[in-house]
């Protein structure tokens, strides 16, 4: 089966939110942030040294790899996307190209990307990998800086301004082909085959370096699923908004689309966010969604022990339960 057939047929995957936030949970010295928390290094500004100074105390040591894929089976999943790096600029496998990962720089020095490939394979579940690709919050070219979307009310709370204040320094071509570039490598050579590659936020992006990551990946993964957050207009599938469950399909992208959706009302572990939809719900969506033929890819955010959240998890399995 050639991968856009069997992507059109998957349906249903379960993406993963998992970093150095976790440990933050939305708060910083006793502040709760609204918004999600994946971002919360952005809406705290907190200066990379003492956000990457977290690492040291990172230590998730009830992270299991066979239980994260074992209940998306159970959930009726057929894929899981995970983070590889997020708009932090953490790795969460063993990256020689920054070490700034989670083996190099933390006390549980386990390649979780490694581990749920692993398990993956053992399950026959496929796998998916995340990459941001434009934002980097560690580095000093990272993207954000030249478009003018606000959100929270800052035209620049899209790159991190708080530690190299003066956009004029930045140049994102230097991050591109010293970081970006070298790590998709990294992450398409080191981990198997991969079903996908799931990119975000292309605001920096030209479309040569758009162009140029695409034909990347499939130089090593001809086969290998490329989201349209790729940048402009480049892309095998169209990703849809954040919980855009009311999307419309319009038969672009050879009539391949995906949904990425929140279970409460974060990406990221939020220790405070009880919003949970339920396995009702999960059912009227994913129904919808199917009726569009657009996938469904429900989101988890595990906690800074490695664990998905209870009500996650009894969530999933009473929708898995019910076989919908």
């Amino acid at each position: 089966m050639d991968s856009r057939t069997w992507f059109k047929e998957a349906q249903f995957g379960m993406m993963v939110h998992w970093g150095l936030y976790a440990l933050l949970g939305g708060e910083w010295r006793g502040r709760r942030m609204p918004y999600i928390g994946e971002w919360a290094q952005q809406y705290f500004r907190i200066p990379n040294a003492e956000y990457h100074a977290l690492a040291k105390i990172f230590n998730p040591i009830y992270f299991n790899a066979e239980e994260w894929v074992q209940l998306a089976q159970d959930a009726g999943m057929k894929y899981l996307v995970v983070t590889s790096k997020h708009h932090d600029g953490f790795a969460m496998y063993h990256s020689r190209v920054s070490k700034l990962n989670i083996v190099d720089a933390t006390p549980f020095g386990r390649d979780v990307i490694g581990e749920l490939a692993e398990a993956c394979r053992r399950h026959g579940m496929k796998l998916g990998l995340y990459y941001s690709q434009d934002l980097d919050w560690s580095e000093l070219d990272g993207g954000g800086y030249k478009q003018g979307k606000t959100w929270c009310g800052d035209a620049a709370y899209w790159t991190n301004n708080w530690d190299f204040p003066d956009a004029g320094k930045k140049d994102f071509t230097r991050y591109f082909e010293g970081k970006c570039k070298p790590q998709v490598e990294e992450i398409l050579t080191q981990y198997g085959d991969l079903c996908l590659i799931w990119f975000d936020v292309p605001f920096t992006i030209t479309a040569e370096q758009s162009q140029e990551l695409y034909e990347l990946v499939k130089k090593h993964q001809p086969d290998c699923l490329v989201n349209s957050r790729i940048g402009n207009g480049i892309g095998d599938y169209h990703s849809c908004d954040d919980n855009q469950t009311a999307f419309e399909a319009d038969g672009s992208f050879g009539g391949l689309y995906e949904c990425p959706a929140t279970l409460n009302d974060t990406w990221g572990y939020k220790s405070f966010d009880q919003n949970w939809k339920s396995a009702e719900k999960l059912r009227e969506i994913r129904a919808r969604l199917g009726g569009q033929g657009v996938n469904y890819l429900l989101n988890v955010g595990p906690d800074y022990l490695g664990r998905i959240p209870a009500p996650s998890v009894d969530i999933l399995r009473e929708f898995g339960a019910a076989g919908a």
